[in-house]
């Protein structure tokens, strides 16, 4: 399971930094709030991107590691094959949407005018990499079945490293490059993703322990397209709800004021360093459990993912205590400093405070919902997931946020509490609890890991 973390961990870090340079870069280049509003929103919606490959994605990473499991290499390749033809479609349908009514979808978030078109402008020029994300999350899925876990690493450095670069010197003009300003954040982004991409097609041309599929089978399947979409639709379909409702959630705050708006995204940036350890160890939870299970091993399919929560648990509750700690001086790198931007540096302080102890559920949430869908078993996590946001987090974010939450059909209004963005983070906090508890008690009745793909 170490062996596995490992290369993964260093991966998340590599991933997470490049939406680290790009908010250090609109701190501290950039002046006033709107350039970190504005950053915010684009990072919810690039995150909400790759959710739309959770179906490929996922499906991949089920059923290649079931047919590596079982010794059967021919069905391993036809899944890696077919999942990323599923990719390729994905993308299709996601950029006609987003040529339709991608400016309509980014001004309804309820964003300050002037950082929305920020945002707006920022999309149209990384949107065109879409292709090269798809390959990059589809593609180390497929590798990650496997057991390889190194190529998600040197495809995220090639990223990280490029997006760093480009944006910097982009943004700045240095180097005798133009000065771009904010655009240039947005090309540093977009040419990190596409030479990422181009790695990850090289990984995988490679014969990578006899994956590489034949001409052949890049041919459409309707029988493999079908089980990719019974493993991967659900996981799907919780990525996009899971998302969907994050950027709901994120509306609600934009609509608190830019300053709000900073804080929050700022300070979701400092909480994801916490999912460093979670993600590791969800994608390892999810490899062996599926693994195991195509060997016909279930006790330690089980055992696997159980490990794997219990150190991610560990980790991650340390995580919240060093949170607890250092939010203080965290807060006041991201802005350049306390005395530039103030009001933000300390809101994101308490903003982290308020999540450091919503990490040991969190832990659960993220690996024990990752071994089940690494099983094949989707719909679990999908319902836990979307339930606890549309019940818990979005009503409670609403109440305690808002001074006056109005009836729906002229009905009136009651009363809220008027806590601001710092009452919407106790919501949050109040949803990984629940969900994390839920998720521990669905996974303790062992009907997941017996599911047949």
């Amino acid at each position: 399971m170490l062996r596995l973390v490992g290369p993964v961990l260093i991966e998340q870090v590599l991933g997470l930094s490049v939406g680290f340079t790009d908010k250090w870069l609109a701190g501290n280049l950039l002046e006033g709030a709107e350039p970190l509003a504005a950053v915010g929103l684009v990072a919810y919606c690039l995150g909400f991107l790759p959710g739309l490959f959770a179906v490929p994605a996922v499906a991949a990473t089920a059923l290649v590691s079931r047919g590596v499991g079982a010794g059967d290499m021919v069905a391993a390749r036809r899944a890696a094959a077919q999942s990323l033809v599923v990719g390729a479609g994905v993308v299709a349908l996601v950029l006609s949407l987003a040529a339709a009514a991608g400016g309509w979808f980014v001004r309804g978030l309820g964003l300050q005018p002037g950082s929305t078109a920020l945002a707006v402008r920022y999309l149209a020029i990384v949107l065109p990499a879409l292709p090269a994300m798809m390959i990059i999350h589809v593609g180390v899925a497929v590798l990650r079945g496997a057991g390889d876990m190194w190529a998600g690493l040197v495809s995220m450095s090639v990223v990280n490293l490029v997006n760093a670069a480009a944006s910097f010197a982009l943004a700045t003009g240095c180097c005798g490059l133009p000065r771009l300003g904010w655009e240039g954040l947005a090309w540093g982004t977009a040419l990190g993703y596409g030479l990422g991409g181009l790695c990850v097609c090289g990984l995988l041309a490679r014969t990578a322990g006899g994956l590489r599929p034949a001409a052949a089978e890049w041919r459409p399947d309707r029988g493999w397209i079908g089980r990719i979409l019974r493993v991967g639709v659900p996981a799907g379909v919780d990525a996009v709800a899971n998302a969907s409702c994050h950027l709901c959630f994120l509306s609600i705050v934009n609509r608190l004021g830019d300053v709000a708006a900073a804080a929050h995204s700022v300070a979701i940036t400092i909480e994801s360093l916490a999912f460093l350890p979670g993600s590791a160890f969800t994608v390892a939870a999810g490899t062996l459990a599926g693994q195991f299970l195509g060997a016909g091993d279930e006790r330690r399919a089980r055992r696997s993912v159980w490990q794997a929560a219990l150190a991610c648990l560990a980790l991650m509750s340390a995580a919240g205590i060093v949170f607890f700690a250092v939010a203080d001086p965290l807060a006041r790198w991201f802005v350049g400093g306390g005395s530039r931007q103030p009001d933000v540096a300390s809101l994101t302080a308490r903003l982290v405070r308020i999540v450091a102890f919503a990490q040991p559920p969190l832990a659960l949430l993220m690996v024990l919902s990752g071994g089940m869908r690494g099983a094949g078993a989707t719909r679990l996590p999908l319902a836990v997931n979307f339930l606890g946001l549309i019940l818990v987090r979005l009503p409670l974010a609403i109440l305690l946020s808002r001074p006056e939450v109005p009836l729906p059909g002229g009905l009136g209004a009651v009363p809220g509490l008027g806590w601001g963005v710092v009452g919407a983070w106790y919501a949050m906090a109040a949803d990984l609890t629940v969900r994390g508890l839920a998720m521990l008690v669905i996974f303790r009745q062992n009907r997941w890991s017996r599911v047949v793909v």
